[in-house]
């Protein structure tokens, strides 16, 4: 063996104890040696490639193939955004234009005791002036022999839909005989009936229910009401008071009407932007305008607006305070909304009042909400007075007066069966939606380039993920209303640029007439109130005609009772039948008294209606010409007091005639 061999061997049985291998491989684990023993057994070796040595997340991206985790960085590094990230703000154009007002004021007022007391004076004269204008359209003069008018809204009527008025309309006494001073606000052009509203054997839908005005035909009333004319009474009053010409559609106005009784034909027409329905037989009650009764009220909105929109437009040149700014704002809109331009219904001043400070205190919590993770971070530092009051303000106002600024857009309600219904609302919300897409990715981008897209994406993610939850919901229905609309948009325009201004306006303004209108209606609704008043697909009688005794009665066979629905969801024991939209029989299968020509045990029962005679306590010449007025027949069954889905009408004409109802609901 040679030398080097023995001092080699000389110097391993040598060695220190704690002497560590050489080890090669500089990622090697340390915990994989053991060191406490060297006469010790040796330790299991563990390959710390070995996924057991791994955490779940290491194990995880072991799985994800390679190509896919380079996409999920590269998609991460995009949505973080550049570094560092670029904020907007807004350069004004001509600064020394928009930045005069800023002068201006601290050369005059340059203590912010000036600017406090100015900032006062400011509130007070817009709240005298635009009280002194609300007195003004809101109290009148009584009138003369009818005392003060009532306040109506634009779609108040004296007659309900169906069998609402009860048999033979008593529900709804009187028929003749009665008046009424009444109010109507301004704009009752634009109000329309959502739910078909049959007149005989046509409907009226999305438009004004306005049927009848006036007439040559013999009214009894003539001299008396304007124009001769005559409405049915389930007409909107405001409505047809535009109509006939007694009030001012743009100012609205008081006056009087009266109950002028059955009257045997309605005349339609039209006359001042709204045309009404013809309807040509009887209904027991109408109604008509006395003349010289029309009192010199107005409703001053316009008026109230232009005092509104000088002061706000005002504070928004001279001021550069954010909180000063949309307070002042949220507040002179708010009033203006509730109290003038969109009010809700009441019946008089003080309860619109009420109704307007109840809505008012929990609107302030939303727009604190807005104001401090929105509104503050797009208004801080802004000094572009005129662009800010132009593209914010103006687009606020925008908002504000939806049901004018919006009002031809033909969508009044985000339900299905409104969209599928109404003439040119596909072809909207198809434009309206692709416009939304393209402002979304607009701001979305401007979300990148500040930095801010993740924590925006898991905002609205959360938010689509609770509007799926409530989608979900069973029994209940969705109804996204736009002051909703507008609080799930607003978190995407917090930003200092000029679109973000826009946007960020115009959904505060959408906001404010949101609540102010109609209050917090709820995100869910059930479906018997999302479509109050439409078919709900129940079962139909089976009606035919038995007999028909020329031009004097009607004979119709109603079928059995109790009948069962199909896969017995509901027992009808009753039925219900409307001659021309007006309930003239009742009767239910266990009480023979309802049947006194028709009653059957357990078979089939009949009905025999009697040709009515509209004058026929008058002269002969109106009994005669009564005879040839057609009657409309409706039918249905009943559970208990409740009524079903009525048919299509049948029409009995003057002659004798019977044509049969066509198949389906009313």
């Amino acid at each position: 063996m040679g030398s080097r061999a023995f001092h080699d061997e000389e110097a391993a049985d040598n060695q220190d104890p704690t002497f560590q291998p050489y080890r090669d491989d500089p990622d090697e684990d340390e915990a994989t040696w053991d060191t406490s023993d060297p006469d010790a057994p040796p330790t299991e070796f563990h390959d710390p490639a070995r996924p057991s040595n791994l955490t779940w997340k290491a194990r995880l991206q072991r799985r994800i193939p390679p190509r896919l985790q380079r996409g999920w960085q590269a998609t991460k590094t995009w949505v973080i955004g550049p570094q560092p990230p670029r904020i907007y703000t807004i350069t004004p154009v001509l600064p020394a234009v928009q930045h005069a007002p800023l002068t201006l004021l601290d050369r005059y007022a340059p203590k912010k005791a000036h600017k406090f007391w100015l900032l006062v004076l400011l509130y007070a004269s817009w709240l005298f002036a635009f009280s002194i204008v609300l007195w003004k359209s809101s109290f009148s003069a009584q009138i003369a022999g009818y005392g003060a008018p009532v306040h109506i809204s634009c779609v108040t009527r004296y007659w309900d839909d169906a069998n609402g008025c009860g048999l033979n309309g008593n529900e709804c006494r009187p028929f003749a005989n009665s008046t009424l001073a009444f109010r109507c606000p301004a704009d009752c052009h634009k109000e329309q009936v959502f739910i078909p509203h049959p007149v005989g054997d046509q409907e009226v839908v999305y438009e004004p229910l306005v049927i009848g005005g006036p007439t040559a035909n013999h009214t009894g009333f003539e001299g008396k009401i304007v124009e001769n004319a005559v409405y049915r009474a389930d007409s909107f009053i405001c409505a047809s008071a535009v109509h006939s010409g007694f009030i001012n559609d743009a100012q609205g106005g008081c006056g009087v009407l009266t109950l002028t009784g059955e009257q045997a034909s309605f005349d339609a027409s039209k006359r001042r932007g709204i045309s009404s329905h013809g309807f040509d037989s009887y209904f027991p009650k109408s109604f008509g305008f006395l003349d010289g009764t029309l009192s010199q009220c107005k409703d001053l909105r316009w008026p109230a607006l232009i005092v509104s929109v000088v002061f706000t437009a005002t504070l928004s040149i001279f001021t550069t305070n954010p909180a000063i700014f949309f307070w002042s704002l949220f507040v002179m809109l708010f009033s203006t909304v509730a109290l003038a331009t969109d009010p809700p219904s009441s019946l008089n001043y003080y309860s619109l009042l009420s109704t307007a400070f109840g809505r008012f205190l929990p609107a302030c919590f939303c727009g604190w909400v807005t104001y401090h993770y929105t509104v503050k971070r797009s208004l801080t530092n802004l000094t572009a007075q005129f662009e800010k009051t132009i593209l914010w303000l103006g687009a606020a106002w925008v908002g504000a007066l939806n049901n004018y600024t919006f009002d031809k857009i033909p969508i009044q309600r985000l339900t299905p069966h409104d969209i599928q219904a109404q003439p040119g609302a596909v072809p909207a919300l198809i434009i309206i939606l692709l416009s939304i897409l393209a402002i979304a990715l607009s701001q979305a981008w401007a979300f990148r380039i500040e930095g801010r897209m993740p924590r925006y994406l898991l905002i609205y993610g959360l938010f689509v993920a609770a509007l799926l939850i409530m989608l979900a919901m069973p029994g209940l229905n969705l109804r996204i209303h736009h002051y909703i609309l507008a609080l799930l948009f607003l978190p995407g325009t917090s930003f200092q640029n000029r679109p973000s201004l826009l946007y960020q306006g115009l959904l505060v303004g959408l906001f404010i007439n949101g609540i102010a209108r109609w209050g917090f209606a709820s995100i869910v609704e059930l479906p018997g109130e999302l479509l109050a008043g439409l078919p709900t697909g129940t079962l139909l009688p089976p009606i035919s005609v038995l007999a028909v005794a020329g031009a004097k009665n009607i004979t119709f066979n109603l079928g059995a009772l109790p009948v069962a629905a199909p896969k017995g969801k509901r027992t009808f024991d009753g039925v219900s039948v409307l001659v021309n939209d007006v309930e003239r029989f009742r009767g239910y299968g266990d009480n023979k008294d309802y049947w006194p020509d028709g009653w059957a045990d357990g078979g089939n029962f009949t009905w025999t209606w009697e040709r009515h005679r509209v004058g026929a306590d008058g002269d002969d010449d109106d009994a005669a010409a009564s005879k040839s007025l057609p009657e409309y027949f409706r039918f249905a069954y009943m559970d208990g007091s409740v009524v079903a889905d009525y048919t299509k009408a049948g029409k009995w004409d003057g002659d004798g005639k019977w044509i049969q109802m066509e198949s389906g609901h009313s």
